[in-house]
């Protein structure tokens, strides 16, 4: 597809391909790429162009109106920034939990530190099963290679395996609930990701460093960005991987 209007406004100030690509200081086959091909040129080289065909960005690579609606509606999402975990108020997990009528999906390691700060919460989940809402949990698969290898970077060894049997020993009243399913992952998790209908937290995760001590992200959807889908669609990605194993099942029964 030709830009025709990156073309006739050089052919309205009287300048030449060769002209723009001085100015600019690029190639002159660049710049008919930019003509021939529709190419948008790098921010700095937009810039410079604009000005110099005294017109706006927008207008010689309208594409970028989409660009800027995506930004907009990005940062639309983007809710609170919590420098560590802990600072996340205790009372934004219960609400969130019992606000959610349509889906619940949490992937973690462990999570330990839901059930042990809300003794109550596997009861909520098992409560909202029955009501109707989807609850995933995608823990981490106690003997995998990426638990054991986390444990040992974050320097508790085999303490990260037990953490994940006490999560599921928690867990067990709320996984026979109907509408409540458990799969186990074996996923290196760069991100631990908290989704309640439209309400998404991200803990991220830094090498070395307890989940507990790294910033959580508090996002909600919006129309138009593109966050919250992309930490969905990892959440997906795993979940689809993970399964629920024989022995997993085993301690669920228990």
């Amino acid at each position: 597809m030709v830009n025709e209007r990156l073309r006739n406004s050089i052919a309205a100030v009287q300048l030449t391909l060769n002209d723009v690509a001085v100015h600019v200081r690029v190639d002159p086959k660049t710049v008919e790429r930019w003509i021939r091909m529709d190419r948008v040129p790098h921010p700095r080289h937009r810039r410079v162009t604009a000005a110099l065909l005294k017109t706006t960005e927008t207008f010689l690579w309208p594409a970028l109106l989409d660009e800027a609606r995506q930004a907009s509606a990005t940062a639309a999402e983007f809710v609170a920034l919590y420098p560590h975990r802990g600072a996340v108020p205790p009372e934004l997990w219960r609400t969130l939990l019992h606000s959610a009528r349509e889906h619940v999906d949490l992937l973690v390691y462990a999570g330990l530190f839901l059930w042990d700060g809300n003794r109550d919460l596997p009861d909520v989940i098992a409560q909202r099963g029955g009501a109707g809402t989807r609850v995933r949990l995608a823990l981490g698969d106690p003997d995998s290679p990426a638990v054991r290898q986390r444990g040992e970077d974050e320097g508790i060894g085999p303490a990260m395996a037990a953490r994940i049997h006490m999560s599921l020993a928690y867990l067990r009243p709320a996984l026979r609930a109907a509408g409540v399913e458990l799969r186990l992952h074996s996923t290196v998790l760069y991100n631990s990701i908290y989704r309640f209908d439209n309400d998404l937290l991200v803990n991220t995760h830094a090498f070395g460093t307890p989940a507990a001590q790294s910033p959580v992200m508090h996002y909600r959807r919006f129309d138009g960005g593109r966050l919250f889908n992309h930490y969905l669609t990892s959440f997906e990605r795993v979940w689809t991987r993970a399964a629920l194993t024989t022995r997993a099942a085993s301690e669920v029964a228990v």
